[in-house]
């Protein structure tokens, strides 16, 4: 255990997260391979709590959902108060800013739409207290950018000081070629002299690492650090182009483990990092993941790994080509 920054979240070096299995869609690939064809409503909540059953078994105390990810809030208040989990024996985030639209079809044209106005946290909140109650800890903007002007919204950034005030530790996302800025203009915003923030998550990963130092100053400032997409949406995985995987699988070979495990290693290796989440869709996944939280990388094999980094507007341009599959 460890934690979240300083706000007294208590954490594990690896979360999970359930991006993937509440929803019959996501943007990552090989999803055909991992679930087939077996993606109703009472597939992925069955997946869901097998997932989070190997996750808690396995010491993992930090959840991750979203009002976007379709059912996954649901299924994760179900599973909790199946368990008898206890509030404060894990800790759980979760996200507001998008509204599933998917209908859960695979062919939906929209999958998700963006809407930060002061009117959508409000309905969301609700909707998220209602699903998760008093296990709901963390709250997050979902993807926050410099073009929906959320962080300068006085009328949100209020009303996230007001969530603050009331017992919740309150964050952002980040998505994006310009995440160091948005993570920079964060740092700076202020309600009646003090932060709303406490946390941030955003994407790093060894194709992707620009907000490394940026997300070191939010470390410095004492914020909690969560880094989602370790494995890049499957490019870090089995799934991925040979092209992507020639080093990582270098050095899995050298230790036994696979590249996800190297990728979710090189993560952890940043000493600003708080949290690296697994995207798992099932219980073996989810093994693998972990075996990255034992890794231990030597420096020279650290370096050979930093040069897997791409361009961001390249990474991210590829990125916004993955189909919804």
């Amino acid at each position: 255990m460890r934690a979240l920054g300083q706000t007294g979240l208590p954490v594990t070096p690896v979360g999970f997260g359930l991006a993937a299995v509440g929803r019959p869609a996501y943007i990552t690939l090989g999803r055909d391979q991992d679930l087939g064809g077996r993606r109703s409503v009472d597939d992925l909540r069955r997946r869901s709590h097998e997932v989070l059953d190997a996750a808690y078994g396995a010491g993992i105390r930090y959840l991750d959902a979203a009002r976007s990810y379709g059912r996954a809030e649901e299924f994760l208040g179900q599973w909790l108060r199946r368990r008898g989990i206890a509030p404060g024996e894990v800790t759980v985030g979760s996200k507001w800013g998008y509204t599933y639209t998917g209908d859960w079809r695979l062919d939906a044209d929209v999958q998700e739409v963006k809407d930060h106005s002061v009117g959508n946290l409000r309905r969301q909140i609700a909707a998220s207290r209602e699903l998760l109650g008093e296990y709901l800890r963390l709250y997050q903007i979902h993807s926050a950018t410099l073009e929906s002007g959320v962080l300068d919204d006085r009328a949100v950034m209020a009303e996230l000081a007001g969530l603050r005030e009331s017992g919740l530790v309150v964050g952002f996302t980040t998505s994006g070629a310009r995440q160091p800025e948005i993570i920079r203009r964060a740092l700076e915003v202020e309600v009646d002299g003090a932060s709303p923030f406490a946390s941030v998550q955003a994407t790093w990963n060894l194709l992707e690492p620009s907000a490394g130092p940026a997300l070191a100053e939010a470390h410095e400032r004492g914020w909690g650090v969560i880094i989602k997409e370790a494995v890049a949406n499957g490019r870090l995985t089995p799934h991925g182009a040979d092209a992507d995987l020639e080093v990582p699988r270098r050095v899995a070979a050298r230790h036994g483990v696979g590249v996800d495990a190297v990728a979710i290693a090189a993560a952890l290796a940043n000493p600003w990092v708080d949290v690296v989440l697994s995207g798992a869709v099932d219980p073996g996944q989810l093994r693998e993941n972990l075996a990255g939280a034992e890794l231990r990388l030597e420096p020279d094999e650290l370096a050979d790994l930093a040069g897997l980094a791409e361009p961001p507007d390249r990474f991210w341009s590829e990125r916004s080509g993955l189909p919804w599959d």
